[in-house]
């Protein structure tokens, strides 16, 4: 079966014809009718026919297949954070590094871009067989990270739920959700995350927390609860009784973590917890 070039991915090409304006390439054996160009300006010193060359295939401003020896920021199927230089009439023009932009269509977008943006995107071929840019990259990325339970990771988010919570792409590759319950501030798309791995998944996705192990976090909330009440004169209307909303509201953790830190502040003498709320000890 003979091999065929593939839009959007960098291959090992034949040079099969010579001329004025660049070389022509094609696959070991392929149909002669399907060769394509590689400018001149791109072809390397010395290069002769029969000689294998390395190249990224996309297609040039008249919509024709055309080779390059620049590399590619992103391939066919693969995701990159990519610069957005331009905002036009039919969506954003990516910087991939190639000197045709990347065109992201406004029906690919999961949120509002602007130019100076960098975007997390996948590269398709739409139905004219045109390379294009999208954003849903939920399902393309990747469940095989090399991380376990309690390694701490870094990541973007590319995406919020109201449902769900915060989608996050650890290492701009690995697929991870910040759990609705975990979500104590308004994330926004891109914003850089510090998190800790709080589950891998039998299917290898990621569950995250921006808490700490127990005991280390308990430690924190407590010091954080005891500045809220000393700010506040000494006390707080909040006790173990309190609606988990309004504590969620108030010091950014869940009841279970406030119940922790109050009984860690109870049993250090330093607060009473009494039916209006907590007091500080004086």
């Amino acid at each position: 079966m003979k091999q065929k070039i593939e839009l959007g991915k960098t291959q090992e090409l034949i040079v099969t014809k010579e001329t004025n304006f660049g070389v022509y390439l094609n696959t070991p054996g392929g149909d002669e009718t399907c060769h394509i160009l590689l400018p001149k300006s791109q072809v390397p010193e010395g290069t002769k026919l029969k000689d294998a060359l390395e190249v990224f295939v996309y297609k040039d401003s008249e919509d024709r297949p055309i080779a390059t020896t620049q590399k590619a920021l992103i391939e066919l199927g693969g995701i990159a954070r990519l610069y957005v230089k331009e905002i036009s009439h039919i969506g954003a023009f990516l910087d991939w590094g190639l000197s045709k932009d990347l065109l992201l269509p406004f029906k690919e977008w999961l949120y509002e871009v602007k130019q100076g943006d960098e975007v997390l995107v996948t590269l398709y071929l739409d139905k004219s067989e045109r390379l294009c840019a999208s954003m849903k990259v939920y399902e393309l990325l990747r469940c095989d990270s090399p991380y376990n339970k309690d390694d701490e990771v870094d990541g973007r988010v590319y995406e919020t739920s109201d449902n769900f919570g915060v989608f996050i792409a650890v290492d701009d590759k690995y697929s991870a959700l910040l759990p609705k319950k975990e979500v104590f501030e308004t994330y926004h798309i891109n914003q850089q995350v510090h998190a800790r791995v709080a589950q891998v998944l039998e299917d290898g996705r990621l569950t995250l927390s921006v808490k700490k192990k127990i005991p280390e976090q308990m430690n924190e909330d407590a010091e954080y609860i005891f500045k809220c009440l000393k700010d506040a004169g000494g006390f707080l209307p909040f006790n173990d009784k309190s609606d988990p909303k309004d504590i969620k509201n108030q010091f950014h953790m869940s009841k279970n973590a406030y119940k922790r830190a109050i009984g860690h502040l109870l049993k250090d003498h330093l607060i009473t917890i009494e039916n209006d709320g907590i007091h500080m000890v004086c």
